[in-house]
């Protein structure tokens, strides 16, 4: 069954955590954004999986070296997976994943500025990544003639398992599952809406009928 992800744009914790009680009946992993770990620090991360022990906690470091380290960091303080860049050096993704080994927890290739996105996650999977992020970031979701598209047309080539990150909504959320998606990635459809907690479960319900 493919899993719904939010990723949470908020800046502090505490707008995190309200979010996340609104939402989290029908969302399987939270996802603390790179701004909010920035502002807020990691103990961010051990405030959402003390409040949702139950859900999956996803630590969007963008570890761009250092990856064991960097990794060990957000494992400890309480995340099940955490990112690494896809554009970083295999080294760095090789050690954010042997940290991820150590912990029992797992390690997500993020492809955001990887100009072959495809490739990039068929060669990260080998190296052990639990799956890789199609990710076109905010910046390039607002530069004219973006179209989400492209991402779904890259998980259906792809072959291995990825997550679709990059407009996720209610419009095409079944196209990304159909395209193979393991997982969907809303952020703003679901932090932006009016109504959050139905905004989600509405992702979840469009998620099971794909």
């Amino acid at each position: 069954m493919a899993k719904l992800q939010v990723a949470i744009d908020l800046l502090t914790t505490k707008d995190a955590l309200e979010l996340a009680a609104k939402i989290a009946p029908y969302i399987d992993i939270i996802e603390l954004g790179t701004p909010l770990i920035k502002n807020e620090g990691i103990a961010v991360v051990t405030a959402m999986k003390a409040a949702h022990p139950d859900k999956l906690v996803f630590a969007d470091l963008k570890t761009m070296d250092a990856g064991e380290l960097e990794a060990d960091i957000a494992f400890k303080a309480g995340a099940d997976l955490v990112t690494v860049l896809g554009a970083a050096g295999d080294a760095t993704i090789a050690g954010a994943i042997k940290a991820g080994k150590a912990h029992g927890k797992g390690v997500v290739v993020d492809t955001i500025g990887v100009a072959d996105r495809v490739k990039c996650a068929q060669e990260v999977i080998e190296l052990g990544a639990e799956f890789v992020e199609l990710h076109a970031g905010l910046d390039e979701q607002w530069t004219e003639g973006y179209s989400i598209q492209v991402l779904i047309d890259e998980a259906a080539r792809a072959g291995v398992p990825v997550s679709v990150a990059g407009g996720v909504n209610i419009t095409n959320v079944a196209a990304v599952i159909k395209a193979g998606a393991i997982v969907a990635v809303a952020g703003a459809a679901i932090y932006g809406a009016e109504d959050p907690a139905a905004a989600a479960k509405a992702l979840r319900e469009a998620i099971d009928a794909a």
